[in-house]
């Protein structure tokens, strides 16, 4: 199946190129470049180089303005969980990207364009491309539009709502005391179970219940910091 045209992508990402080539150029596979033996014809290995340092700058430079009070570590463990091959593919997915990158036959014959590797890679140089094209500013945009939601499920589920780690820290350092949870039953089918855990710090007792075992302590950890808070 031959690739879209490659404008469509400048509907989807709201982004008009200057140089029309530049995006032919992130859309095109090394493997496509090959089969035409074409002199001249370039594919989207620089671009991706490129493009994998925009992503990075661009991504931490919006992580630091949302969020002033993370330290280095923090703010490179987030950046490295949302720039990724993962990631970088399922975000690749949402606006059908695989569907506008050339392929030589057997890329296409393997299912190139269902491939995380192609598919962020194509991202990557497709970000590039903007940054070459329109700068600095229109880079920035297009990343932050894309990464804003996957940025604030992020922090909320790694920072706001980590209450072991808050928990923990709490006890160890006032108390130099360690919590101590334990699964005391388990419900429902193997693909839609119900954990109850129990928790036992200082002397606080409390039961958390989630949809996995992690969802069940940290409700359980929630729990106990609320008493301790009563208490203090």
């Amino acid at each position: 199946m031959d690739a879209k045209n490659p404008l469509g992508i400048e509907t989807i990402l709201k982004y008009e190129f200057i140089d029309k080539n530049l995006l032919k150029e992130a859309l095109r596979h090394s493997s496509f470049v090959n089969e035409r033996g074409e002199t001249g014809l370039r594919d989207n290995e620089r671009l991706e180089f490129l493009g994998d340092a925009v992503l990075n700058l661009i991504v931490g430079h919006i992580l630091m303005r949302r969020y002033p009070e993370l330290k280095e570590g923090d703010l490179s463990r987030n950046r490295a969980n949302l720039v990724n091959e993962t990631q970088l593919a399922k975000m690749a997915r949402s606006f059908d990207l695989g569907s506008y990158i050339q392929l030589g036959k057997g890329e296409i014959q393997t299912h190139g364009r269902e491939k995380n590797s192609i598919l962020a890679d194509t991202l990557e140089a497709l970000m590039a491309s903007i940054y070459l094209d329109g700068g600095f500013d229109a880079a920035y945009r297009i990343i932050e539009t894309n990464f804003h939601p996957l940025i604030e499920h992020l922090h909320t589920t790694a920072n706001n709502h980590d209450y072991k780690s808050q928990l923990q820290e709490r006890v160890q350092v006032d108390h130099g005391s360690m919590p101590d949870y334990s699964i005391v039953r388990e419900d429902g089918p193997d693909h839609d179970k119900t954990f109850w855990v129990a928790l036992k710090v200082l002397d606080i007792e409390t039961e958390g219940r989630g949809k996995s075992k992690k969802a069940a302590e940290q409700d359980a950890a929630r729990k106990a910091i609320e008493m301790l808070k009563k208490t203090s």
